[in-house]
């Protein structure tokens, strides 16, 4: 499953700081690897606890996590919608991406904002009018290209400009699309217009060493200028990251971070938000050979998670044995469940639930 995050931001905010520390993430959870498949394409492996207790239990051959992809993404200059800077390679970029993370400035200090002062709201309102502007050109777009279509009677084409002007409602107030509250067919239909706006957002306060652990008054700010958005936020110390990246050993970086009162980095909590934010959860296989995490969309059926493995497994799909994390914890060993009775055999209907332990019966 290959999945992406963008991560975007002004020049100077500290976005790259942060994806260069993602590297260091490895150490906070593990031997846990870090890759770049283009310059600025990072594939990450998410830290997760369950697949370690998994692994101390099972005792394979091999262990393999999962993992997010996290694109660094040119910073973004005003007047980007009309190409100034980077602005078509920046706006074609975050389109490719599923969701959007976005570095705020929320330190004083000596590098120079593009702007020549702090104000994350402020800068936060720059990238997000370059995107409603593009997504407003798009919207606009699609509604004369469909409502011809419309007024012939298509009642299909007649519901998306419905949801249409719903957008263009909103981005002409200078909202996001995402404030855009629809029930779950007119989302389906949503889908297809692929509105940057209408990405999953999550925002990254960058905050100097003294703020790490509770922020300042621009995260302040920041909090309550997006209190309408169904967003999330992080406070992280970018440059605390990089510091922590220097350390050579696990207990060396755990020691720093008790230190300033924090119980996982930055870029572990990152990671860790941006797999959510992209609506994913893990399940299992456990045996000798390995013990694995896989990837799936939440609200996925056991035939399509079975698919994550080999296409052949979902096509043949016969029934899952499942065993909840928590059951394979408390009994110890997959025999143990059987006995217990804690493994259930589910068919195609089963939707999987974060943390199962799963095995797949498969003909062919």
């Amino acid at each position: 499953m290959s999945l992406q995050c963008g991560i975007v931001g002004l020049p100077n905010v500290g976005k790259s700081t942060l994806f260069n520390s993602l590297s260091s993430a490895k150490a906070q959870a593990a031997n846990f690897p870090f890759c770049t498949i283009e310059p600025n394409i990072g594939v990450i492996t998410v830290p997760d606890e369950r697949l370690n207790k998994l692994t101390e239990l099972v005792k394979p051959l091999k262990t393999t996590p999962t993992t997010v992809e996290i694109v660094d993404i040119a910073g973004l200059v005003k007047g980007a919608s009309h190409n100034e800077g980077l602005g078509n390679k920046f706006l074609a970029n975050i389109r490719e991406t599923d969701a959007i993370i976005h570095v705020v400035r929320c330190f004083d200090g000596e590098v120079t904002h593009v702007d020549g002062s702090v104000n994350p709201v402020r800068d936060r309102e720059i990238i997000d009018t370059e995107l409603q502007i593009k997504d407003l050109e798009t919207v606009e777009s699609r509604m004369s290209k469909m409502y011809k279509q419309a007024q012939a009677g298509d009642k299909q084409a007649k519901r998306s400009c419905e949801i249409l002007q719903k957008y263009k409602d909103a981005l002409i107030q200078g909202k996001s699309a995402r404030t855009v509250i629809l029930d779950r067919e007119d989302r389906k239909i949503a889908q297809e217009f692929y509105l940057l706006t209408d990405k999953p957002v999550l925002y990254v306060c960058n905050v100097d060493e003294a703020s790490a652990v509770t922020g300042n008054e621009y995260t302040e700010r920041f909090k309550q200028s997006i209190v309408d958005e169904d967003a999330e936020i992080l406070i992280i110390a970018a440059k605390i990251e990089s510091e922590i990246a220097e350390l050579s050993t696990y207990e060396e970086r755990k020691m720093f971070l008790d230190e300033i009162g924090l119980a996982e980095s930055g870029a572990v909590r990152l990671i860790k938000a941006a797999y959510k934010l992209l609506g994913l959860e893990t399940y299992f296989t456990a045996g000798p050979k390995e013990v694995r995490a896989w990837t799936y969309v939440k609200g996925t059926k056991a035939p399509q998670a079975a698919g994550e493995i080999h296409s052949d497994f979902e096509k043949n799909f016969i029934r899952a044995e499942v065993i909840s994390y928590e059951d394979y914890i408390k009994y110890g060993s997959e025999s143990a469940c059987r006995e217990a009775g804690k493994i259930g055999v589910e068919g195609k209907e089963y939707v999987v639930r974060d943390g199962d332990v799963m095995h797949f019966r498969v003909g062919g």
